[in-house]
């Protein structure tokens, strides 16, 4: 008697089927989109650094309707412009995500469009962004930032029916801060007797940059530390964020980026929340002999724990409830440096727009 070989599952999709812990894929990218949705992805992100490394790779597709924006708007600015285009691309994007957001109710099934990063000291321009952008795609999910004007601006979208995914956000007081925003928002929806139950939102955890930052720390101050601890200061955040969201029941989940090694999705599975690594880091773990397998309730070895606290004040910080105030958010070191990656690429992208419209005549050819 023959028996029928059982289909081979990549990492990832073993995780997707066998657990509650999601996939969202890092990226716009048609061809890495479509990967990550082949491996069981339910969601996507994009946003002016994603539109950049997209039109390295896409340029063929998008050059020509890039000329085409430019004609249709012709008294815009390439700011304006490069704007349209991030929007035409979310929107565009989203459609290979329908069915997922049809199937699993609103609660999956979205791509995550970023706000303009220039506008993290701004609530009320913040709002009107999300909400416009919100209206692109029936399955728009859309990311403020976890800045001082932030917080307010998450309260007010979710309460107008905004999906809304936490971004640049790094520790647990911001967590927490976008958890409680985002329930206010959903209680005053309730009190007027409007629906919460498709909404979805999400609270990005970089737990890599809050990694990168630290190790900046042990330079600039001349610490050291065993190898290997600093690995773990962003997964312990991430462990203990998503244990107290579980405890206090809040309606948003955890949502982990920026990877640097494979514990940063490894040491999350079988947690109810998101994994959202760039393709890269998917192309890894597929390959890899890590097995799937939950460790979400498995705490970081409290010997490490112990060492990040007593060396590094900006750890504890991150890892205290009321570690740092809403009020110091935006001046808090990964917030910052951030920021001004995300502003620098926003620059970038218009400046990229500036070349079909202002072709430079200095350039060789």
């Amino acid at each position: 008697m023959t028996v029928a070989a059982t289909a081979y599952k990549s990492p990832l999709h073993e995780m997707t089927e066998t657990t509650p812990t999601c996939l969202w894929n890092d990226s716009a990218t048609l061809e890495e989109l479509k990967y990550s949705i082949s491996h069981g992805a339910v969601g996507a992100t994009c946003n002016p650094v994603i539109v950049l490394d997209l039109l390295k790779q896409e340029m063929h597709l998008w050059k020509d309707r890039i000329a085409a924006l430019i004609r249709e708007m012709p008294t815009a600015t390439e700011d304006q412009i490069a704007w349209a285009l991030v929007e035409e691309i979310s929107a565009t994007r989203a459609q290979l995500l329908m069915h997922v957001f049809e199937a699993h109710k609103g609660y999956n099934g979205r791509l995550s469009i970023q706000t303009d990063p220039r506008l993290y000291r701004n609530t009320e321009a913040l709002v009107e962004q999300a909400v416009r952008f919100s209206k692109l795609a029936p399955n728009m999910i859309v990311k403020i930032p976890v800045t001082a004007a932030g917080i307010p601006a998450i309260e007010e979208a979710t309460y107008r029916g905004v999906n809304i995914n936490a971004t640049v956000c790094f520790t647990l007081p911001q967590s927490i801060a976008v958890a409680e925003a985002m329930e206010r928002g959903f209680r005053r929806r309730e009190k007027e007797g409007k629906d919460v139950s498709t909404m979805g939102p999400v609270c990005t955890v970089m737990v890599g940059r809050l990694d990168d930052w630290l190790k900046v720390v042990m330079e600039k101050r001349n610490i050291i530390t065993e190898p290997g601890y600093l690995e773990w200061a962003g997964v312990a955040v991430a462990k203990k964020t998503y244990k107290i969201f579980q405890e206090r029941g809040y309606r948003v989940r955890v949502l982990a980026a920026a990877y640097r090694n494979h514990m940063h999705w490894s040491e999350l599975i079988g947690g109810k929340l998101v994994i959202s690594p760039p393709h890269k880091w998917q192309v890894r773990f597929n390959a890899c002999d890590v097995t799937v397998a939950n460790r979400i309730d498995t705490p970081v070895d409290p010997k490490i724990v112990g060492e990040l606290l007593k060396k590094f004040p900006d750890f504890e910080r991150s890892y205290t409830e009321d570690g740092i105030a809403v009020k110091d958010f935006d001046t808090f070191g990964p917030t910052a440096r951030t920021l001004r990656q995300f502003i620098e690429a926003t620059h970038e992208l218009a400046g990229q727009i500036r070349d079909f419209m202002l072709p430079n005549p200095d350039k060789k050819v």
